[in-house]
C-alpha cells in the first residue's frame, strides 16, 4: 500500500506546488476566504467522486464514500492568512499587500487537496467514508472550527486528524505528541480607574499609572507563587495604555494580555485569583477597576490510540528517525473544537531547512517553508486514513 500511494503522490507533485503557490499569491484573512474557498471547491469538483458542500460561506467540505460501509475518518486543513506584509522576494509572493500566508495554511490546503485527489482514485478500496474539511478562520477567535462543528461537519465522524507545518523543524521530521499538545489561549483586559489631575500635584490625584504598575507586578505572582510549578501556565501582560501628556496624570490605564493553560480547574481558578489581586491593589489606593476575562479555544489534547496510528505510519513510511522529539507548546488552535466530537491527532510536519539560521518563525514576514514537505504530508494523510479505516 505504501509504495502504491507514494507513486500516486509523486504523480501529483507538480500540482501540489501549483496549489500551494496559487494560494500563497492570493491570501485572504479570516472570515473573508471567498476566493480561496471558491478555488478549493473548483479543484475538488474536477476530481470527481466527491460529494461537495459549503457548510459556511467561506468553507468547503468534501465526502468520499466508499463502496462498503465502515468508519468515517475526517481530515482538516485551515485556509486563512494573516494581516502581515510579506517581505519575501519570491515569484509567488503575496499579491495582496498586507495579507500573507505566514503560518503555512496554504500548504495545509494543498496537502489536503492532494490527499483528496489520491483517495478518490482509491475509492474501490475504501470501506467507510473519508471527510475532507477545509476550514476558514483558524487565526481569529472565535474561529471557524466551532462554526463548522455547529454546522454538522462532525456528525458520525469516528476519528479526525490534522497536520500543521512547522518552519523550525527540519523537513522530513514529524512531531507527534500523545496527550496535551496546545494550550487554551484565553485573554483578559483590565481598566485601572483613578482620578486625573495635574502631574505637579500628585497628592491631589489617584495615580492610575502607579497603581497599574503594581497590578502588573502582582499578577506575575499567580504563576510564580500560587500555582504548582509542575503545571504549564503562562500569564503575560502584553499591552498597557494610559496618558496623553507629560504633565497630566491619566484617569484610566488599560492593561491586557493572555493566559495559557492545560488544566481545566486552573482555567477556572486563574481569573478568580487575578480579580482578587486587582481588587486588592486598586482598593488599597482608593481606585476602582473593570476586569474582563474571555476564554479562547480549548486545549488540543491528542487521543493516544489515534496518535499511535500516526506514529506507526510515519515509522512505516520514513523510519523511526523521522519522529522528532518535540514538546507540547503554549500556543492555541481551534482544532480542539473537533476533538469534542471525536478522538483525533494534531501533528507537526517539519518544513524547515537543515540550517536553522534560514528558518523564520510562524507569523513572521519572512516565513517560508520547504515545499518538499507537501508530498510528505499527502503520503502521511492517505496512509493514516487507510490504516484508521481498517483498524
Amino acid at each position: 500500500m505504501n509504495g502504491i500511494v507514494s507513486v500516486m503522490v509523486d504523480k501529483i507533485s507538480e500540482k501540489l506546488i501549483y496549489w500551494r503557490r496559487h494560494l500563497h499569491q492570493y491570501p485572504e484573512l479570516s472570515f473573508e476566504e471567498v476566493e480561496t474557498s471558491d478555488f478549493i471547491y473548483s479543484e475538488l469538483s474536477s476530481f470527481g467522486g466527491l460529494e461537495l458542500s459549503r457548510p459556511t460561506k467561506t468553507s468547503v467540505m468534501a465526502r468520499l464514500i466508499g463502496k462498503k460501509p465502515g468508519k468515517t475518518i475526517a481530515l482538516r486543513a485551515d485556509t486563512d492568512a494573516l494581516p502581515i506584509v510579506e517581505e519575501n522576494d519570491l515569484s509567488f509572493s503575496s499579491k495582496k499587500h498586507g495579507v500573507m500566508h505566514a503560518c503555512g495554511h496554504d500548504a495545509h490546503t494543498a496537502m489536503l487537496l492532494g490527499a483528496a485527489k489520491v483517495l478518490v482514485n482509491m475509492k474501490e478500496e475504501i470501506e467507510g467514508e473519508v471527510r475532507f474539511i477545509f476550514q476558514h478562520a483558524e487565526e481569529l477567535f472565535p474561529g471557524g472550527a466551532s462554526e463548522l462543528v455547529n454546522a454538522g461537519v462532525m456528525e458520525n465522524v469516528d476519528q479526525i486528524i490534522c497536520a500543521h507545518v512547522r518552519s523550525t523543524l527540519e523537513t522530513g521530521k514529524v512531531g507527534v505528541i500523545s496527550g496535551p499538545v496546545l494550550a487554551s489561549p484565553d485573554s483578559f483586559s483590565i481598566s485601572v480607574i483613578g482620578s486625573g489631575g495635574h502631574a505637579a500635584k500628585p497628592h491631589q490625584n489617584i495615580d492610575s499609572v502607579i497603581i497599574a504598575a503594581q497590578v502588573v507586578t502582582n499578577l506575575q505572582q499567580i504563576v510564580s507563587r500560587q500555582i504548582d510549578p509542575i503545571e504549564d501556565v503562562v500569564l503575560s501582560v502584553t499591552q498597557i495604555h494610559g496618558g496623553s501628556a507629560d504633565n497630566v496624570t491619566p484617569g484610566v490605564v488599560k492593561i491586557s494580555g493572555t493566559v495559557r493553560s492545560f488544566n481545566p480547574q486552573l482555567r477556572t481558578e486563574i481569573p478568580e485569583r487575578m480579580e482578587k489581586i486587582i481588587k486588592g491593589v486598586t482598593e488599597a489606593h482608593g481606585a476602582s477597576y473593570k476586569f474582563n476575562y474571555s476564554e479562547g479555544y480549548m486545549p488540543v489534547i491528542n487521543d493516544p490510540k489515534v496518535t499511535q496510528v500516526v506514529k506507526d505510519v510515519i515509522v512505516d513510511l520514513y523510519g523511526s528517525n523521522a519522529l522528532a522529539d518535540i514538546q507540547r507548546g503554549m500556543g492555541g488552535e481551534d482544532f480542539s473544537a473537533y476533538l469534542t466530537k471525536a478522538p483525533g491527532c494534531f501533528y507537526y510536519l517539519g518544513a524547515g531547512e537543515i540550517d536553522s539560521q534560514k528558518n523564520f518563525p510562524h507569523h513572521h514576514p519572512q516565513f517560508k517553508i520547504n515545499e518538499e514537505v507537501l508530498p510528505i504530508g499527502v503520503n502521511t494523510h492517505v496512509n493514516t486514513v487507510m490504516k484508521l479505516l481498517k483498524n
